[in-house]
């Protein structure tokens, strides 16, 4: 089936006077997860970042460290796969002539990645001439109520017309969608995972806005009047509202505005290639905000401790990985605010484990086994918050090696957790403590310790970052995920994840953990523990238990007391 996909595709390429193409992983909205996977379509690969280089010989994959096994066992058999950094200066394309979709790069995307290479803009997706997408439907977009986000859209858009009348600036162009979701409190069903309205929209510094999407989705918000009727602009109208439009100065962001939006803008504008404003806006999330994902993980932690107390005690573990998650799955619909999953349920059993972004199926599952380390990485979307938590578990006594790689996991983790904000107040100071541990053993994962979090839109949303590279500054609202772990190829996987959001008192920040879901006690090597890790793990258990427990049946509280 890949094989005929990457013929199908082949055979454009004399049409376009081209030597090869390439397809990226995300969409026309740049988003991390879509309902028109391209780059799946064409190399079977399910990962949330990735490029496909289609030669009319050879064909190669660029992934990162988080899907090197993935990806071999995926797409292996189709495509060379190379490490995704390596891609900035390999001579594999010299001379030679890429076609690609302009809609579907950024100008940042082609300098960083496709320099030294010749590329052709296409004004069709060549893979679209082959790929027919099921999942296309005209879905409203919707309202989320001030109750929900705290704060009215018009008092964002006047932060952000204020921004720009600072800087001097006429207009901003946001072209990711979480952003105009933000800007005007609204939600949409166009990703699988994320409640994201795929559209973009112009910010004039006198506040005027034009939303740029088909007119349908706007339906619900015409007839609410949030939006008139004038302000909704076909995208195929683009070109008549930017000429209608004075001359002047506009914000582009480099991470999600197209070639194709850049080129048409040029004509119009002056560009000013900066950051939106509505990235670090949107990542301080207000006092409502925190509340309502309190509430969010405090039902989500429910679900995840019945099913953590469901696994362990049966009698007999005859069941796969598929049908550890559709157990999950089924516990979290049970309560009426549950949405859907915020990514796809990552649980890996044994060697699945060491598999980082492991996609069980129907007809690709382990049964798990009793002397397994099981791995489970799952989220869910609330009507008022979005969740992410990993625990590692396991059934039966395990070697001490793997106890005390599980608990040098814990210790990074509980290093995080304690961080003194004042002190390390950037992302990669605080990546550095969550390594320590492992690498004082020679030990390390391929993977940034925490994401930024999004409320009730994309699980994974930065600038914040815990990360080698990143340094934008902590500040009291940002939520991040906390997620060191340790992964043997063909053994195990370990990993364990909270989100924190960050709190302060007086001048003081800290991380205040949100995710409330026991750590397997049974992996932990105790001597290892100092007595502040002890007394930060007896807190942990004591808090998970004083809010979860009235939740629980009597054998589940018996269970859970256990851990304190």
């Amino acid at each position: 089936m890949i094989k005929k996909r990457i013929n199908s595709l082949r055979s454009q390429f004399k049409s376009y006077n081209i030597d090869g193409y390439i397809i990226p992983k995300n969409d026309e909205f740049f988003s991390e997860y879509s309902s028109k996977d391209r780059l799946k379509f064409i190399s079977n690969f399910t990962g949330s970042l990735g490029y496909a280089v289609i030669l009319k010989n050879k064909n190669y994959l660029f992934v990162d460290g988080r899907y090197t096994i993935q990806s071999k066992i995926e797409s292996g058999k189709n495509f060379k796969i190379l490490d995704y950094f390596k891609i900035v200066d390999t001579t594999i394309f010299k001379n030679l002539n890429l076609g690609i979709d302009p809609k579907l790069f950024t100008s940042d995307q082609i300098k960083k990645f496709f320099k030294n290479n010749k590329v052709t803009l296409i004004k069709e997706n060549l893979v679209d001439k082959i790929y027919k997408n099921k999942n296309k439907k005209n879905s409203f977009f919707y309202s989320i109520s001030e109750k929900t986000n705290g704060e009215n859209h018009l008092k964002k858009i006047s932060k952000v017309s204020s921004f720009l009348k600072k800087k001097k600036c006429d207009y901003l162009l946001i072209t990711a969608p979480e952003n105009v979701a933000w800007l005007l409190n609204i939600r949409g069903y166009d990703n699988p995972t994320s409640p994201i309205p795929n559209c973009n929209l112009l910010l004039t510094k006198e506040k005027k806005f034009y939303l740029i999407v088909e007119r349908i989705k706007a339906t619900k918000l015409i007839n609410e009047k949030k939006i008139k009727n004038d302000q909704v602009i076909d995208p195929k109208n683009i070109l008549e509202l930017f000429k209608k439009l004075k001359r002047g100065n506009i914000i582009i962001d480099k991470k999600t505005c197209s070639l194709y939006l850049e080129k048409v803008l040029k004509k119009n504008f002056r560009l000013l290639n900066k950051e939106d404003p509505i990235y670090i806006l949107k990542s301080i999330k207000n006092n409502i905000e925190i509340k309502n994902m309190i509430e969010t993980h405090i039902i989500d932690g429910v679900a995840l401790t019945k099913f953590i107390y469901w696994i362990k005690n049966l009698k007999k573990l005859n069941i796969t990985e598929v049908d550890a998650q559709n157990k999950l799955e089924k516990i979290r619909r049970s309560s009426p605010k549950y949405l859907f999953p915020s990514f796809n349920t990552i649980a890996g059993a044994g060697k699945n484990g060491a598999i980082v972004h492991y996609r069980a199926k129907k007809n690709n599952t382990k049964l798990i086994k009793r002397n397994d380390i099981f791995l489970c990485d799952s989220g869910g979307q609330y009507k008022f918050g979005t969740t992410d938590v990993t625990r590692t578990i396991c059934f039966t006594k395990q070697n001490k090696n793997i106890k005390n790689i599980f608990t040098n996991v814990l210790k990074g983790h509980i290093a995080v957790a304690l961080t003194d904000l004042r002190k390390k107040k950037i992302g990669k100071l605080i990546d550095k403590d969550a390594r320590k541990f492992l690498k004082k053993k020679g030990l390390d994962y391929n993977h940034g310790t925490g994401h930024g979090v999004g409320f009730f839109l994309n699980v994974h949303e930065g600038p914040q970052a815990i990360s080698k590279f990143n340094s934008v500054k902590m500040q009291k609202g940002m939520v991040l995920s906390n997620e060191p772990g340790y992964y043997k190829k063909n053994k195990f996987g370990i990993r364990i994840e909270n989100l924190v959001y960050i709190n302060q008192v007086r001048k003081k920040l800290f991380f205040k953990n949100l995710t409330l879901v026991p750590i397997e006690k049974d992996l932990i090597n105790f001597s290892l523990l100092t007595h502040r890790e002890r007394i930060y793990l007896f807190n942990y258990h004591f808090e998970v238990y004083s809010k979860i427990s009235p939740f629980l049946n009597r054998s589940e509280k018996r269970w859970l007391a256990s851990f304190i």
